[in-house]
């Protein structure tokens, strides 16, 4: 019964897409399709805006419901177009006069986010009388992302930056519900529709399905574009990458979909090549598994763009300029750029710092040696010399007294001398690449951008 009341939901769903425009076909007549009872796609075919390159399908291990190819695609083709009056904005839902005259009056106080968040609520209070219905009651009741969890759920993560992002996320959601339960409220919306735990369901709703449009920050919602599911994006599937993009696609595209002006639609692209029946997937964004989980409501099992970050200690903190979020390690076990250099910058002073010495005075001691090697007569005053704490534990070292010196003895210091030498310019050139280290890295800072890192 369950299953039959989806079906219907989508079908009620892609009769409304057909009704907006929304199309997976080319504006040129499409090929015939497989009349085959047995492919999936046979339940969307019937419907004019899916079936020749994309149909509903449920993965249960790969993200749920979404999207799947109802033939071979090639990479970078059309695969999906959502026009511009198919997708809901704040714009769009303005078209109603009593929540314009609202949101009209709250612009000044109101961010583009929370005001696309009060149309949604406002629209889903409308019940079927809503356009928007068929779409509507196909979205999820709940969602996983951060702002929704409990506390006990929050504490589960047991890391501290997981656990102050949730906290900031469920802080912040509460924060811009009290900001614009008065705007509901003039709205006369039903008591259900003005809780924090609609406005939660709200703010995941846009946080997780809105998609980037160039007039306004809150972003649009696209009926059916919102099924692709995600995929990490990475070197093999970026376009500038591809050696098979699809001729008609713009090499400055570099994501899997876009507004475009010149078809004044929302358009979508394969980011591979794809057999039939494979799900095809839609690279949104490069995030971590945190911060998936506190925008989308999901985790990656292999994320290849997963970072656990590095809480450095107080001593560290004070011996580098990157930015906290720059410091960290990838999946594979490999510290950021600037994780190295953080800790190079902190272990460098670190050993300079327990060396005896610093390179002025080595420089000074090594000048007293090539005069003592130079000179006998510097040898033969050792009481001066003795003034020289190294100096006097190097005549100490060796038997040498502070006078009686013969020949022999002053031969036999000369050598010590000159192998001496040698040990103090090799640790006068292992300080001068510690502090060598310590410019490079802090001059990193100025002249490499942080996204290289």
């Amino acid at each position: 019964m369950a299953k039959s009341a989806e079906q219907d939901g989508i079908a009620a769903l892609l009769r409304l897409a057909a009704q907006l425009g929304i199309s997976d076909s080319p504006p040129s007549p499409s090929p015939t399709l497989s009349t085959n009872s047995d492919h999936p796609s046979s339940f969307t075919s019937s419907f004019p805006c899916l079936g020749h390159s994309l149909f509903v399908f449920y993965f249960p291990d790969a993200g749920g419901r979404g999207l799947a190819a109802a033939r071979d695609l090639r990479k970078g083709e059309l695969i999906l177009r959502v026009p511009k009056a198919a997708l809901f904005t704040t714009d769009s839902a303005m078209a109603d006069a009593k929540l314009a005259s609202c949101l009209e009056k709250h612009r000044h106080r109101l961010s583009p986010v929370q005001m696309l968040a009060v149309s949604l609520l406002a629209e889903v209070a409308k019940g079927r009388s809503s356009q928007w219905y068929p779409y509507l009651a196909n979205l999820p009741r709940s969602y996983d992302t951060l702002a929704n969890f409990t506390n006990f759920e929050v504490k589960a993560f047991q890391v501290e930056d997981a656990i102050g992002a949730s906290e900031k996320a469920i802080a912040l959601a509460k924060s811009d519900w009290k900001e614009a339960v008065s705007a509901l409220k003039e709205l006369d919306l039903k008591p259900q529709f003005l809780t924090f735990s609609s406005w939660r369901w709200a703010s995941a709703t846009i946080s997780s399905r809105t998609l980037h449009i160039p007039w306004d920050s809150a972003g649009c919602i696209c009926p059916i574009g919102d099924l692709f599911n995600y995929a990490a994006p990475d070197e093999e599937h970026s376009p500038e990458n591809s050696e098979d993009t699809h001729p008609d696609v713009s090499v400055q595209r570099l994501t899997d979909g876009g507004y475009e002006e010149s078809k004044s639609s929302y358009c979508f692209y394969a980011r591979k090549n794809y057999k039939q029946g494979e799900q095809v997937l839609l690279g949104y964004g490069t995030y971590t598994n945190l911060e998936l989980l506190e925008h989308y409501g999901f985790l990656l099992k292999e994320n290849p763009n997963d970072k656990v970050f590095i809480d450095l200690n107080g001593g560290m903190c004070t011996s580098t300029t990157w930015p906290k979020d720059s410091l960290y390690i990838q999946p594979d076990g490999a510290p950021s750029f600037a994780l190295l250099c953080a800790l190079r910058l902190w272990a460098t002073p670190a050993n300079l710092r327990r060396l005896n010495t610093t390179v002025g005075e080595d420089n000074r001691l090594l000048s007293k040696i090539d005069r003592m090697i130079d000179q006998y007569s510097c040898l033969r005053s050792a009481e001066t010399l003795y003034q020289d704490n190294e100096i006097r534990d190097f005549f100490q070292a060796h038997g040498i007294k502070e006078e009686g010196y013969d020949y022999i003895q002053l031969l036999k210091a000369r050598r010590y001398l000159e192998r001496w030498k040698l040990a103090i310019e090799w640790r006068v050139t292992y300080k001068k690449t510690l502090q060598s280290c310590v410019f490079y890295c802090e001059s990193i800072v100025c002249c490499l951008p942080i996204e290289h890192a």
